[in-house]
């Protein structure tokens, strides 16, 4: 059951709020003096806290509840607090509220107001605890990847992102191929190097080759060396990518775009260890550890005869699938604060449209987004104008305009007062919309 502490010198005033709390089933605490309601804090889990603004005969001066409410937000710096106050004036409420205070209500209160403000509190509180009981049993996942494995400073905090690193750092004990699959821009390569950093032959070199960023008549001749007068321009001999990896890993990403002459080399290599350099008679032996990626799908490849079968049941005696960003968004801020480097920093605003954004071009789309948004942010505020993010989002799940003080009352008046339809009406989430509620001085 949650928790409501009412800290009033007036007991008629405890008895009444403890009783329409209690109706709600709500637990009341009453605490008549300031001193009181903070050794209540230090002993008992409050989720809010009701306190009165005037505990002295000098009805106008506040004194004792500004104390109190300062002394509160010192020490529980993320309690909720509600101020009951009788003044006409209102001016130092109004101050606090914008220090922290969660609202403020004049006495008599309205009831109907004042438990709807507190059960909207109360609901934030949950959402809140919830949100760091995740975040403490990822870092949690993540300390205990970290006492296993060498991440090779990677930058995650998503289960799902967690679950993939767990089994690239699995299968690295294997000496076997291993096929990273995954949309372009994901961190294929990062998931490569882990296997590297945690494999027999982490010592040895992590030699990477993109297939698909060579033209056709080159990769083979990148991946297996070449003799002077192999081809032209070939002036001179020069060791191939297995010839530098010897002893350690070959990363081939985009292996779907390796022509079929080259898979049957590749194919050869992984069978026994040995190759011919081009235009050499000379057969050449490495130990190598190969760790394929491709954004392609391989068995419709094969279908279509652009990709060795065998060769595909070679490189995939492992496969490992790195999930896009739009389905890891716990990673999107961690890393977006990665790429900033202290240079700029988000504003909530931005933060929401960072989450809000699907991310096609994933990790590296956020990368270059965010070296963007640190030039244009002169201030060192980035915003979401600063972002350049393409709003063709869908409007049922997600909306980046700022909504306005009118259409959050409206979407209020039309949900019944309850935040999470409101929050969805206006395509936010209830931690964004209460943040919006604040900065307007609105209350349920």
């Amino acid at each position: 059951m949650q928790t409501v502490l009412i800290i009033d010198d007036n007991p008629a005033v405890g008895e009444a709020l403890s009783l329409a709390l209690s109706l709600r089933d709500i637990r009341p605490l009453v605490a008549l003096t300031p001193e009181d309601g903070l050794a209540v804090l230090l002993r008992e889990r409050v989720d809010v806290v009701i306190q009165d603004m005037n505990f002295t005969a000098d009805t106008t001066s506040g004194e004792e509840g500004v104390a109190l409410f300062r002394a509160i937000r010192a020490r529980h710096a993320d309690l909720p607090v509600i101020l009951l106050t009788a003044w006409t004036h209102l001016e130092t409420a109004v101050e606090l509220v914008k220090a922290g205070a969660a609202d403020y209500l004049g006495k008599p209160w309205d009831d109907a107001k004042l438990l709807a403000t507190v059960e909207n509190l109360l609901e934030l509180s949950e959402s809140t605890r919830e949100v760091t009981r995740a975040r403490v049993e990822r870092q949690r996942r993540r300390a205990a990847l970290e006492s296993k494995y060498d991440l090779d400073g990677l930058v995650f905090t998503s289960e799902a992102m967690s679950r993939t690193v767990e089994l690239a750092g699995q299968v690295a004990k294997a000496d076997v191929p291993v096929l990273i699959t995954g949309p372009n821009g994901a961190g294929k390569e990062r998931i490569a190097s882990i296997v590297h950093a945690n494999s027999s032959v982490r010592r040895g070199p992590f030699v990477a080759v993109n297939c698909g960023a060579l033209p056709g008549e080159l990769i083979e001749a990148e991946l297996f060396g070449a003799d002077a007068g192999a081809y032209t321009g070939a002036n001179k001999a020069r060791e191939g990518r297995f010839e530098l990896a010897d002893g350690g890993t070959l990363f081939l990403d985009e292996i779907g775009n390796l022509p079929l002459p080259g898979q049957m080399k590749l194919l050869r290599v992984l069978e026994t260890g040995q190759f011919e350099r081009l235009g050499s008679g000379r057969t050449r032996s490495v130990k190598v550890r190969v760790v394929s990626a491709t954004n392609a799908d391989l068995k419709a490849m094969i279908a279509a005869g652009t990709f060795r079968e065998d060769l595909y049941y070679r490189l995939n005696v492992i496969e490992v699938n790195l999930p896009p960003l739009s389905e890891r968004v716990d990673d999107i801020l961690p890393l977006a604060e990665f790429f900033l480097d202290g240079k700029a920093r988000l504003t909530e605003e931005a933060r929401d449209a960072l989450q809000a954004h699907n991310w096609p071009g994933n990790v590296r789309e956020l990368k270059n987004a965010m070296a963007r948004a640190a030039l244009l942010a002169s201030d060192g505020r980035i915003e979401v104008a600063h972002l350049n993010l393409p709003v063709a989002v869908p409007a049922a799940t997600r909306n980046l305009d700022e909504p306005s003080r009118e259409s959050v009352e409206a979407a209020l008046a039309s949900a019944g007062g309850v935040v999470s339809r409101a929050a969805s009406q206006l395509g936010l989430s209830r931690q964004a919309l209460y943040r919006r509620m604040e900065r307007y001085g609105l209350a349920v």
